[in-house]
């Protein structure tokens, strides 16, 4: 029966007020319904027997349809309240169970929009995850998890056990597979990105690919690149939500030894999210609640990968970057933890003592210089080496006493600051003719002395001047002075990050240490800063689409590809053998 043949049989059971017994033929039919009553005893018919629907086809449609008022609208309670927990577990349940059945026609679709139905109205509503654990949605979910059909299932599977996780109420029922949903989320967030490239991106042709995964990704439109895009959405999405339930269980202080495996926290430095998920923290949130912990802060500063990773972090122009600084302030603030990572990190800090606020986190650099300089003029302090000490030193110097100086000096004394600012514009000046000429060492002891007369409260002048000589030690072939430098213009720009000429030069050093991500988010930062209405000129693009290649999520998983199909043709032409034979085993 068609949907127009299902509207008249509908109107005549209006008439006749039968309801009771009656099951609605067409799902769509009962949504049109006006009279609320017999909407409500529809639906709910609807729901408790649509497990047993033999038409495949209606199936995969209505649940599509409910899946769209989900994602639109997942605070409604209408559906939550008639029993679509309990329809959904039945249709993972059945689609776990009966193979015969989920690979008949296109009940294959069923498991992934019931799971992806209970995570989208668990999404916000205490209440309604009660419901979905009180309605057995946990078993089926874990089975999925456990890759019982495949990685796209397993994406919206950690996504509503991540929901289900993140409620007091409802983090009891997960936790109560607390060992294995653990490993498999550390095992999904290690590997995900490359199954889906071996799985799906890797196969170039349409045949090859499984059918209900390009229908999923691109709902039956656009060709290979587009399906490409969407898998790459789709397996970053896949990773940040498998760290995501990894943090629901660290936030309860649950599973931590696990979680801080060294090998898995070497590989949780890499996953960043891309910038196809660029609205999750990815790894460096679940970093940030294990340095909530006295554990886990102890675990995080013995991984030096993840020490460099937040070290970066912190002197870039990504969004996440306050949570790098907060995560060092951490390791720093314990002293068991503070002479691991301060010899890395001190470097790094030292650059952003000047910073106002980042993030709604006000006088965020005097918060960075106080920590840094804890113990500095105590016994605790000797056991320093002799580069700490000097970092420290010089940061006493400006943050401490200079300050004090200038104050007294300066103090409501506008000629001294007029006549000053005038003598930094005249060594500026030089310092610009020298290098205009090629005297680059020249132009970098002007501006050293500029700098050093410059009052702290000229903080645009200032701002200047370490965006110049940054220059000059770009030229001069000094990177990580140029890096350091290009970080306090950025501190002193108003608001941060938002100084061109040094976003431009940082991002082409960082091209020269290979920090691809920092250089492709310092110069996307660049255009938005310059050229906001205009167009992007040819040398921006070209560093973007450069840094976007090496940024690729699966760039990685395609190179491990490329070197083992060039094994494997070595050893084919060679003769040798591609299998590992036992030792102490004869050939036959």
């Amino acid at each position: 029966m068609d949907h127009f043949s299902c509207r008249s049989t509908n109107k005549m059971a209006r008439r006749t007020h039968v309801v009771v017994g009656f099951t609605p033929c067409c799902f769509f039919c009962v949504m049109e319904e006006k009279d609320p009553c017999v909407r409500k005893a529809w639906l709910e018919l609807s729901l408790r027997d649509m497990h047993m629907s033999r038409d495949d086809t209606e199936l995969a449609l209505t649940l599509s349809f409910i899946w769209r008022l989900a994602m639109a609208d997942p605070e409604n309670s209408e559906l939550p309240s008639l029993g679509v927990f309990e329809c959904m577990t039945k249709l993972l349940k059945k689609g776990l169970e009966d193979v015969e059945w989920v690979m008949t026609g296109q009940n294959v679709y069923a498991p992934y929009y019931a799971a992806h139905i209970i995570g989208s109205y668990t999404m916000k509503k205490t209440e309604f995850s009660v419901k979905a654990v009180d309605s057995g949605v946990i078993a089926p979910l874990v089975e999925l998890l456990r890759g019982k059909m495949s990685w796209v299932e397993q994406r919206v599977a950690v996504r509503a056990l991540g929901h289900l996780a993140s409620y007091e109420s409802t983090f009891g029922a997960v936790a109560a597979y607390e060992d294995e949903v653990v490993s498999l989320a550390m095992e999904i967030a290690t590997t995900c990105v490359d199954v889906v490239y071996e799985e799906f991106v890797s196969v170039q042709e349409r045949e090859g690919r499984v059918k209900y995964h390009s229908d999923l990704l691109t709902r039956g439109l656009g060709g290979l690149e587009m399906e490409d895009r969407k898998a790459e959405e789709w397996a970053s999405q896949l990773q940040c939500w498998s760290l995501h339930l990894l943090n629901c269980f660290a936030y309860k202080k649950k599973s931590i030894s696990l979680i801080c495996n060294k090998s898995f926290l070497k590989k949780l430095s890499k996953m960043w999210g891309g910038l196809v998920n660029h609205t999750s923290p990815a790894s460096i949130g679940l970093i940030r609640i294990l340095c909530y912990t006295k554990q886990g802060r102890g675990h995080v500063s013995n991984s030096r990968e993840i020490i460099l990773t937040l070290c970066n972090l912190s002197r870039s122009s990504d969004d996440w970057q306050y949570m790098g600084i907060d995560c060092l302030l951490l390791l720093l603030k314990d002293q068991e933890t503070r002479y691991k990572v301060l010899e890395t990190s001190v470097f790094y800090l030292v650059d952003l003592v000047e910073l106002k606020s980042l993030s709604d986190r006000p006088n965020l650099g005097d918060r960075i210089a106080r920590v840094l300089l804890m113990h500095y003029n105590t016994k605790k302090g000797c056991v320093y080496t002799h580069k700490i000490q000097k970092a420290l030193k010089k940061l006493w110097k400006i943050k401490v006493e200079r300050r004090k100086r200038e104050r007294q000096l300066m103090s409501g004394n506008q000629e001294k600051l007029s006549e000053t600012s005038v003598i930094v514009n005249l060594i500026k000046q030089q310092a610009n003719q020298l290098l205009c000429v090629g005297d680059l060492e020249g132009a970098i002891k002007c501006y050293i002395e500029a700098i050093s007369l410059c009052p702290l409260k000229l903080r645009r002048k200032r701002m200047s001047l370490y965006s110049d000589r940054g220059e000059c030690y770009l030229l001069h072939g000094d990177v990580d002075a140029a890096i350091s430098d290009c970080t306090r213009a950025l501190c002193l720009s108003e608001p941060v990050n938002s100084h061109g000429k040094s976003l431009w030069t940082r991002s082409r050093a960082y091209d020269i240490k290979g920090l691809s991500r920092e250089s492709l988010i310092d110069c996307i930062m660049f255009v938005n800063c310059r050229f906001l209405r205009g167009k992007i000129p040819y040398y921006a693009a070209q560093m973007i689409s450069k840094q976007m290649e090496a940024t690729w999520l699966f760039e990685e998983a395609r190179a491990l590809r490329l070197q083992h199909m060039m094994l494997m043709e070595k050893n084919h032409l060679t003769g040798l053998s591609t299998i590992t034979e036992e030792p102490g085993k004869k050939k036959e």
